[in-house]
């Protein structure tokens, strides 16, 4: 039964995490940058400058926003059924073994 929560809830997840990362990239750059960000940095009309930021700050916004709401998913997941998620294996914790 876990498995199959869990086939739900990750991928349930991720798609959370995408559209929260969405908005609030747009609402970061605007917020720094006091313009709309880019509709489609890879048309050549959007200066370099501007397309590079949009792409390391999407990435890196995208990124960390879906570590945070997968984590708290298998955290969720854990304190529920006992478990790591499948297919989740052990973390390393930073120690040496």
């Amino acid at each position: 039964m876990g498995s199959i929560i869990w086939k739900l809830a990750g991928p349930g997840a991720g798609i959370l995490a995408s559209g929260i990362a969405s908005r609030l990239t747009k609402k970061v750059w605007v917020g720094v940058t006091k313009s709309a960000p880019p509709d489609n940095p890879e048309d050549p009309d959007v200066a370099w400058k501007e397309a590079v930021a949009w792409a390391l700050a999407s990435g890196a916004i995208i990124g960390l926003t879906r570590l945070l709401v997968e984590r708290q998913a298998a955290v969720w997941y854990r304190k529920s059924f006992g478990e790591q998620p499948p297919g989740l294996g052990a973390g390393r914790d930073g120690r040496d073994a």
